[in-house]
């Protein structure tokens, strides 16, 4: 898990090293996206991930207690990881998401701002899911997603409703950051894919800069509109004058370039913008 950047990862990290223990060194990792990840430590395979990795792997049993345990985990809203070296299992990881701070407030803002529909898309199992959308005020849940789910998601979404943003930080979220009208990386956090991927990259993982980022596209959409009608109107009406050699060309000049100083002094209104 020290060569993954999933978060996932880096709290198997974080919580080793709080207990100080030695850890290997693990050689040519493999991500198997969605479903977690392969390496070698002495030599032998190590599996870490979800039980669809072992299930689709020929060499492993999974016995009774092993899915007993999972889903007892699951049930409790945990995200589980269960671990392999040499074809024995050596136990399970249990995990509990936990939401950013604030994040039902800007949940909140962004419904004000007219955005209604708010659909969570994510690999977890259906009851982790369903339990932090619970908490945030997510109303409608995709789980148990490969990256593949989530892009024919957001295509489902895209024909439903015209226009869909898509946030996220994962390499499993890259071809669904692609295809959304306009994908939205988280900065910090996010995996160089993403990043690349993403049409905006949220700096500092400050989800609270997502209701700034839509008003703000929105005032500089309005402002857009505002300058090509001051701009095209001027136009029109200098070639009526032209044609009609009604005002004289001092006149039009002082005119031209008025309208320009109107523009950009419109324009600058968006450093106000708050």
């Amino acid at each position: 898990e020290q060569q993954s950047s999933h978060p996932v990862a880096a709290a198997v990290v974080e919580a080793a090293m709080e207990k100080q223990l030695s850890l290997p060194r693990a050689g040519n990792l493999e991500n198997v996206a969605g479903k977690g990840v392969m390496s070698m430590i002495d030599r032998r395979p190590v599996l870490v991930g979800s039980i669809k990795l072992f299930q689709d792997t020929d060499w492993y049993s999974l016995d009774k207690d092993l899915e007993d345990t999972i889903s007892r985990l699951e049930a409790e809203g945990k995200t589980t990881m269960a671990v392999s070296h040499d074809g024995k299992f050596l136990g399970i990881l249990a995990l509990a998401d936990t939401p950013r701070p604030g994040i039902h407030q800007i949940l909140d803002k962004l419904r004000e701002l007219g955005i209604q529909k708010l659909v969570m898309l994510t690999g977890d199992n259906q009851k982790v899911a369903e339990q932090i959308a619970r908490q945030v005020g997510v109303t409608d849940v995709n789980a148990d997603l490969l990256p593949e789910d989530k892009l024919l998601a957001i295509n489902k979404l895209k024909d439903a409703y015209g226009t869909v943003a898509m946030t996220g930080d994962g390499v499993n979220d890259a071809p669904a950051l692609a295809t959304a009208t306009v994908g939205i990386a988280m900065g910090g956090a996010g995996t160089a894919v993403a990043l690349e991927t993403a049409d905006i990259a949220l700096m500092a993982d400050d989800l609270g800069k997502l209701p700034f980022a839509v008003g703000l596209s929105r005032a500089a959409r309005r402002i857009i509109v505002q300058n090509l009608a001051v701009s095209l109107g001027v136009i029109l009406m200098l070639i009526i004058t032209a044609l009609s050699q009604s005002i004289a060309l001092t006149g039009t000049v002082i005119i031209h370039e008025g309208s320009t100083i109107v523009v950009v002094l419109n324009a600058l209104r968006l450093l106000r913008y708050r």
